[in-house]
């Protein structure tokens, strides 16, 4: 029984401790117990709950963020007539202390944005005039500052001294909070093979930048692109581009995400058995050359292989790549398929047969020294006439 009051005795001692330090400007934590129509109710450890608005837990679409059993941080801006809290300090409610107690405990309070000055703007905010460097204004650089003139947005107050002469704010430092937990929050929701929709941030020789939300951002690699060979990723995707791409790969250890744009259409090697056959003869453009032969685009996404061997004899070692150049067109004809391993052989038919060829350069060389031989006769013939007229001396 002892025990049991000891007990009871230290439980209301505790409290009336807790009761004894909640003072205005004090950051706590509660746990919500109950929503009214208006306000929130949070048990915050002291005698009776503290309240919070309901407009302070919805998300810019209206959407209530909180439910009864959630922990919640804010700051107690009231103690008159019962416990008050806020997750952030009202515009034009604040007073010198609140702002004080606001840049120790990191409380956000909201301003206006009034004028442009040097360096920055100026935000009025209690009815204090406070300075907002413009890299601190938001987290993407606007090509038109006066865009944020007029705008009432949440700071975070960075330094605030000398009674407020000192008014220093940020609200890039809020934003980029906010953006990391949403960031967490989707990396958690995220998983390979998901489609997901994006913004395109930039475009690089090697593939694109996506935001994929909360400013997250995955690789576009320019081999992910098409089916088909892409030398330039511009000609893809664009910066500010909307697109939908597919997640590939998610490295647990560095938080890199691998994306595909290609991967949402058709893979166009399923269709080749149905659509090429070996003996076929189809139009090609040539894509790429290697010292092993030419690379030759069939159709979008297929690419066949034109070995070097293929090609007619030239008399020199790899000169017959000179009589191909990138983006020709020609016949080809299917000499082998493997889909498996996703490789078609053919040979150029524009150029015929090796031996084709063998039997024309022989015609041409049998000319070439016929012409000769029947010129040097004709001279040899010549010189004795002329011989034969000429005077005896």
């Amino acid at each position: 029984m002892t025990d049991t009051l000891d007990d009871d005795f230290a439980t209301l001692f505790a409290a009336s401790e807790q009761t004894a330090r909640i003072e205005t400007g004090q950051p706590v934590t509660g746990t919500i117990v109950a929503l009214g129509s208006d306000v929130a109710f949070v048990n915050v450890g002291a005698k009776g709950e503290a309240t919070i608005a309901l407009d302070e837990l919805r998300d810019d679409d209206g959407a209530l963020e909180a439910a009864v059993g959630d922990r919640i941080e804010a700051t107690v801006v009231s103690t008159a007539g019962g416990i008050r809290l806020s997750r952030k300090l009202q515009r034009g409610a604040a007073t010198a202390r609140q702002l004080e107690d606001a840049s120790r405990s990191g409380l956000p309070v909201e301003g206006k944005v009034e004028a442009l000055v040097k360096g920055g703007y100026s935000v009025t905010i209690a009815r204090q005039r406070a300075f907002c460097p413009h890299s601190q204004i938001d987290t993407i650089r606007e090509a038109d500052p006066s865009v944020h003139l007029g705008r009432v947005y949440t700071f975070r107050i960075t330094r605030y001294a000398d009674g407020g002469r000192t008014f220093v704010v940020s609200r890039r430092a809020l934003l980029e909070a906010e953006n990391q937990v949403r960031a967490d929050e989707l990396r958690r929701s995220l998983a390979v093979g998901d489609v997901v929709r994006g913004r395109v941030v930039s475009v690089r020789e090697f593939g694109a930048f996506v935001d994929v939300g909360a400013g997250v951002q995955g690789l576009l690699h320019v081999s992910e692109m098409a089916w088909s060979r892409v030398a330039q990723p511009s000609a893809i995707v664009a910066p500010g581009q909307d697109v939908a791409v597919k997640i590939l790969k998610i490295d647990s250890a560095t938080g890199q995400i691998a994306l595909g744009l290609k991967q949402l259409e058709a893979d166009p090697w399923s269709a080749v058995p149905a659509t090429f056959e070996v003996g076929d003869v189809r139009e090609g453009r040539v894509t790429r050359l290697a010292d092993f032969g030419a690379f030759v685009e069939l159709a979008p996404g297929i690419e066949a292989l034109a070995h070097a061997s293929t090609f007619p004899p030239t008399g020199r070692l790899g000169s017959w790549a000179k009589s191909l150049a990138v983006g020709q067109t020609a016949a080809f004809e299917i000499l082998s398929i493997d889909v498996e391993n996703r490789r078609i052989g053919v040979s150029m038919r524009d150029s015929g047969s090796a031996d084709d060829v063998g039997r024309e350069i022989d015609v041409r060389d049998y000319a070439e020294r016929a012409g000769a031989q029947t010129s040097t006769s004709f001279g040899s013939l010549a010189d004795k006439l002329r011989g034969a007229l000429k005077p005896k001396g």
